[in-house]
């Protein structure tokens, strides 16, 4: 057994130190050998969060913490096959590429990656470790966020494969690039994908990523986001995970001088789901807009936590979130705007609407902001109530039936973040997923 077995743990850590020792990968560089012991130490040290830690403190993750679940392991033939039903229903109708991870492994068989301009590289994470180490290595060597998060540095430690895209300055590319992240089996294993893009000087993409399984699994995803000055990168996340399933994504970006960056994310299933945006503003003249929209009922879970600091002048900030919450449901939204010492001139704004259908579900929303510097304009506000009966009597008064007026108006509370994204086929593909979420609602009691 190896020595990196002998530290102390936490108890709900040693399944997983376990785990490790028996998939230790002979063929990974020292350098990310060192990264991967280094971040399960840190693991070790900082077990299971709990809702003492205000981060977690509107998520229960007793029953993960409880139940042990070991990596997944290769997916089978029968396995590769379910997931093209998977990639059949969930997919984009005309991706420019699509890169496709079966239970968090790359699978050629599924991928199309051909066709990109020169001087872009899309693969898989195991490949550009391979075949392109400098990219990936700078990302991972320098002092990191995931030494502070315990999810994140058991992803370091045990991340099978992933996504890489490293796309030159000055080049552009029309038409999205689909990642599918499917998960084949009602395993009772945990998928752990590291991901990594990076965008050039004054370069121009846009990605969409759907997660999608059946059943009972752990998906624990993390994702570095590096734009240079001038880029731009429009990221579109959509989680329709299995019933029982628990979701836990992060993804850490940082936004070079003028650089600008799109992202929304759907969440509509999946048990446990938590979303988790963290966006560093180092250059000057930084636009970044982050919004969403999360779709629960039953006994689901789902948290949207943000954090955008400008560390630089200029920049913009557009934050704009809604939850919808039936049956016995809980959703939160957590979002914190930090403007540092001379970061002048910032203008940053951050809003939170919800609705609660029902008197046993609840959704709690915090934003907050931290200022710094005294030359700028930030605000931040929230809202959380009850359908507008005055707008629910109308439509009943015109011949609607209640049901079908109560779901009129959930959707048109619901487009108007999804109405943000502004590229037009990316916009109808979340207003189809959103449709066919909002078909399938129980928000009775």
């Amino acid at each position: 057994m190896s020595a990196i077995l002998d530290f102390p743990a936490r108890p709900e850590a040693r399944p997983y130190i376990e785990a490790f020792g028996r998939e230790r990968r002979a063929s990974d560089p020292d350098w990310l050998t060192t990264y991967r012991n280094r971040s399960l130490a840190r693991f070790a040290e900082l077990g299971f969060p709990s809702r003492r830690s205000e981060a977690w403190r509107y998520l229960d993750l007793r029953n993960l913490e409880q139940r042990p679940m070991p990596p997944a392991g290769p997916a089978s033939v029968i396995a590769a096959s379910a997931a093209r039903v998977q990639l059949a229903e969930i997919g984009l109708a005309e991706p420019a590429s699509r890169l496709v991870l079966v239970d968090g492994r790359f699978a050629p068989k599924l991928s199309r990656i051909e066709r990109l301009p020169s001087g872009v590289w899309f693969g898989s994470m195991a490949a550009a470790i391979a075949e392109r180490p400098n990219l990936v290595r700078s990302g991972l060597e320098v002092p990191s966020t995931d030494m502070l998060r315990p999810f994140a540095s058991l992803n370091a430690a045990l991340f099978a494969d992933g996504f890489a895209l490293d796309i030159a300055p000055g080049t552009a590319i029309e038409g999205p690039l689909e990642i599918l992240h499917l998960a084949s089996e009602d395993s009772g294993s945990s998928l752990h994908t590291r991901s990594l893009v990076a965008v050039g000087a004054g370069s121009r993409v846009s990605i969409v990523e759907s997660f999608t399984g059946s059943g009972d699994y752990w998906r624990n995803d993390v994702v570095e986001l590096r734009l240079a000055a001038n880029a731009e990168l429009t990221r579109v996340v959509v989680v329709e995970e299995g019933t029982n399933a628990v979701h836990l994504g992060e993804a850490l970006a940082t936004l070079g001088e003028a650089a600008r960056l799109c992202s929304f994310v759907l969440l509509l299933s999946g048990l446990t789901v938590r979303h988790e945006a963290t966006v560093r503003a180092e250059g000057k003249g930084t636009r970044s807009e982050l919004s969403g929209a999360f779709l629960l009922s039953g006994r689901q879970e789902a948290n949207i936590l943000t954090t955008v600091d400008h560390a630089a002048p200029g920049g913009e900030t557009r934050e704009m979130f809604k939850g919808v919450a039936a049956g016995r449901a809980h959703g939160a939204f957590q979002g914190r705007i930090t403007v540092r010492p001379g970061a002048q001139k910032v203008d940053a704004h951050q809003m939170s609407h919800n609705l609660v259908l029902g008197p046993r579900a609840a959704i709690d929303t915090k934003p907050e902001l931290e200022i710094f510097a005294d030359d700028v304009k930030c605000s931040h506000g929230a809202a959380v109530g009850d359908l507008d009966e005055a707008a629910l009597f109308y439509l009943r008064a015109r011949g609607i039936p209640g049901e079908e007026a109560r779901r009129m108006l959930i959707e048109a509370f619901a487009r108007e973040a999804v109405e943000r994204v502004e590229q037009r086929p990316l916009r109808e593909y979340l207003l189809s997923r959103l449709g066919r979420r909002l078909a399938t609602l129980e928000y009775r009691v």
